[in-house]
């Protein structure tokens, strides 16, 4: 199919196809922090066990990532990407079935192996087919899946569970993954180019992986913004329910004004990468984020317009620093190596949102009323780490 269209129309499609990918997996992540209050009062669940679900996910991923750092290479990046995709479908079907925290547990976390490498392989992909002077257009549009899942993906799963119960949007999530699976199926070409250079030795893989220091400080600047925003992320829906008074059908509203203002703010960050340098706009985004990191996590007897407001700034700022991030990993290394270093990037992410969720898990309490306390604490600590991220950023070289 993709043989009779020109080389231009070619790459849309193919960019199309690995968003919509990015979407629902994005929105297979996601669609279970918005439904904290829900889960929280019907499985009599703390903030501390919630962080616990959020983590297995992230945790799950980041060991599946960690040992594909050494296999990503190995294989063509198109069969890898169908295969891990197709067991998130799986692992989505078993969180609609799960009749427990523990059962919702395990789900979560056979999710998190799936779905936890599928972000690397199509980043993967990107760099290998789109050469640097438009890779950050393609990560831009690529990376728009992050906005729909919040547009649409976790607005419509809200509306679902709404009139039915939070099973059914996972049932339905998985039906629309099965259909983006045969999309890949048909639109997406091998992707076989890096395979002459693969490393013949597992522990070979690793070895070359962990050599080169400008690996570790692209994935470092990941693991900070990781950190940053998941200190936060998990909890905001719950905090704005329990501390500053909006209903969970007003919640909708604040993940589709976010999500709709990511539409227009990625593709604008995407150009700017490309015409200034990765590390110049990260700083100016990390700077810029600190301002709604701030706002959401102190508790405002505002008008429901202001919190909205506020919101909207965190998904454009703090989901925006990784579309330089993003770019600035992808060109750290050589082409040979680009698909152990996404995937090791991918287990540095997800670890890092593992212990955020915990982190700021641990350090919030809930009161007898059940007003969230020191999540002012959690902002606070967010903003250190994305300074870390700054100053690692300087660090790292351009390769390829």
């Amino acid at each position: 199919m993709l043989k009779s269209l020109n080389p231009e129309r070619r790459t849309q499609a193919m960019l199309l196809v690995l968003m919509l990918v990015m979407f629902t997996s994005i929105a297979d992540f996601m669609i279970l922090m918005p439904l904290a209050p829900d889960l929280m009062r019907e499985m009599h669940i703390d903030t501390a066990r919630f962080g616990f679900l959020v983590s297995a996910y992230s945790l799950a991923a980041g060991v599946a990532s960690l040992l594909a750092a050494s296999l990503a290479d190995r294989f063509d990046r198109r069969q890898a990407l169908l295969v891990c995709y197709a067991g998130l479908v799986l692992a989505t079907m078993a969180c609609s079935a799960a009749t427990g925290f523990y059962s919702l547990l395990a789900a979560r976390g056979l999710a998190g192996i799936f779905g936890g490498v599928i972000g690397s392989i199509i980043f993967a992909i990107v760099g290998d087919l789109i050469p640097p002077e438009r890779r950050g257009w393609a990560m831009s549009w690529v990376m728009l899946g992050f906005s729909l899942s919040a547009v649409a993906g976790v607005p419509l799963g809200l509306f679902i569970a709404a009139h039915s119960n939070w099973r059914m949007p996972f049932v339905a999530l998985s039906a629309m993954c099965v259909l983006v699976w045969i999309g890949v199926w048909y639109l997406l070409p091998s992707v076989k180019g890096h395979l002459t250079k693969a490393p013949q030795g597992l522990l070979a893989g690793y070895k070359e992986l962990f050599a080169d220091m400008n690996h570790w400080w692209a994935c470092g600047v990941t693991a900070m913004l990781t950190l940053s925003g998941f200190c936060v992320i998990p909890y905001i829906a719950s905090t704005m329910v329990s501390n500053s008074g909006l209903t969970t059908h007003e919640l909708v509203y604040m993940y589709l004004l976010g999500g709709v203002a990511t539409l227009f703010s990625r593709p604008f960050i995407g150009g700017l990468i490309d015409r200034y340098s990765p590390t110049r706009i990260l700083g100016y985004l990390v700077i810029a984020s600190f301002v709604p990191l701030i706002l959401v996590t102190q508790t405002f007897a505002l008008a429901l317009a202001w919190q909205l407001l506020f919101s909207t700034l965190f998904f454009v700022f703090v989901s925006g620093r990784f579309i330089p991030a993003t770019a600035m990993v992808t060109g750290a290394t050589a082409p040979q190596m680009r698909g152990r270093l996404m995937a090791f990037n991918s287990a540095t992410q997800n670890f890092a949102s593992g212990v955020a969720a915990l982190l700021a898990g641990t350090i919030m309490t809930q009161s007898s009323s059940g007003r969230i306390i020191n999540f002012d604490w959690v902002g606070y600590l967010s903003c250190v780490f994305g300074l870390l991220a700054i100053w690692m950023a300087r660090r790292v070289k351009a390769v390829s």
